[in-house]
């Protein structure tokens, strides 16, 4: 990701128009590669790509047909959990008993943290258990411990998925396994992707561990490796989850980072495990060799100094409310222009917060965002003598 700035940007490009003017001063962006590849020719039945910053969707391949998420599902197990524990009304020292239930899943052939009925198990165990071992008794155990029974939390889940905007998501259990009505898209995965790293940064480490240990009771203590393939490829991915249904093949939700990028990328219906692999990775490299996101803004920065006029200070910082990132192909960035537009100089008084100019970001004819700009502090009027002597000053030498 690239942050703008006096490295990156000529301004040689500036228009001045008229007194009390208009001033447009144009950016242009430089420097810039234009290697371009090709689409990538996913062996996927969908799958979306997506920048972490600006929420543009990099590439699609029919991203809303319905999946069954599988042990995708187990995100959003972990953002209930991680929600409750930002709140403080749950502590990762916190203990739940293992029911029957629960248990079951074990002993079912399903990928399991191998509890046993009424172990004591610890709310930070099982959600290693659910977040590397990808056990689903231990998803029923979180699930039952948090909301006195998987139905009720699973109430939960799609109350969340609202709140985050999965429009085409119903979730049934807190596992994933096969069941017709527990559905999404890869969409809303990926929303539900950012919203956990987003959200929840400390926890979401425990997405790029690759090993978990658990002192099982009666047993030897029983080592499992991290899911996810791509963790183990030391290319920057720590995360997230993968799923496997016969119904729907295999899935996985995976983030890569360089420098301060990141990219999302969710795929399901890959015919074989290896597919998973190669065609993820694939996916994710595409991104970053094609495309390249651009900061614009960080909130509360200052962006310009403007003049001012018959003010008690010469110059006012021009700051931004938000942040704002760009992402564009390679190519189309050779045509990214950023212009700063306000009517200046800018008359006093002039209040903390007004806004004073806007930033206009557009790629060859086409404005992309209009991001205004506030006065950073306040700024009086002189009194009228010093007004006056400024007024002819200015009649009579221009700016001053």
């Amino acid at each position: 990701m690239i942050t703008l700035n006096s490295k990156n940007l000529d301004s040689r490009n500036s228009i001045y128009l008229s007194m009390n003017k208009i001033v447009i001063i144009i950016i242009f962006l430089v420097n810039l590669s234009t290697n371009i590849f090709a689409n990538p020719n996913i062996q996927a039945r969908t799958s979306i790509l997506i920048d972490y910053h600006s929420d543009k969707i990099l590439f699609e391949l029919d991203p809303d047909a319905q999946i069954y998420p599988a042990s995708m599902t187990k995100i959003m197990t972990s953002i209930i959990a991680f929600d409750l524990l930002k709140n403080n009304k749950l502590s990762l020292d916190d203990k739940f008993v293992i029911s029957e239930n629960a248990w079951r899943l074990s002993q079912a052939g399903y990928s399991s943290m191998f509890i046993m009925i009424n172990d004591q198990v610890s709310v930070e165990n099982l959600l290693k258990g659910i977040i590397i071992a990808s056990g689903n008794d231990a998803c029923v155990a979180l699930a039952e411990g948090i909301a006195g029974s998987e139905a009720n939390f699973a109430d939960m889940m799609n109350e969340k998925a609202g709140e985050i905007g999965m429009t085409s998501t119903n979730f049934t259990n807190s596992s994933g396994i096969n069941d017709p009505d527990n559905i999404s898209t890869v969409r809303d995965i990926a929303l539900m992707s950012k919203y956990l790293i987003k959200n929840y940064p400390a926890y979401y480490e425990l997405f790029a561990e690759k090993t978990f240990t658990w002192d099982r009771t009666g047993g030897e203590p029983i080592k499992q490796g991290n899911r996810n393939p791509l963790l183990y490829k030391n290319v920057g991915v720590d995360g997230i989850k993968t799923g496997y249904l016969a119904v729907e093949k295999y899935s996985l939700a995976s983030s890569m980072q360089k420098d301060t990028r990141r990219i999302i990328a969710v795929a399901s219906g890959f015919p074989t495990k290896q597919f998973r692999s190669t065609e993820s990775l694939k996916l994710l490299n595409w991104g970053f060799r094609n495309t390249n996101t651009y900061e614009i803004s960080k909130k509360g920065e200052t962006f310009f100094e403007l003049d001012t006029w018959l003010g008690n200070k010469d110059k006012i910082k021009a700051v931004t409310k938000e942040d704002f990132y760009i992402t564009l192909s390679k190519k189309d960035m050779r045509n990214l222009k950023v212009s700063l537009v306000y009517k200046g100089p800018i008359k006093a008084p002039i209040h903390k917060d007004q806004k004073i100019a806007n930033l206009i970001i557009s790629n060859k004819d086409e404005e992309l965002k209009s991001l205004p700009l506030y006065a950073s502090e306040k700024i009086q009027k002189v009194n009228f003598f010093k007004s006056l002597i400024t007024s002819i000053n200015y009649l009579i030498w221009g700016d001053v």
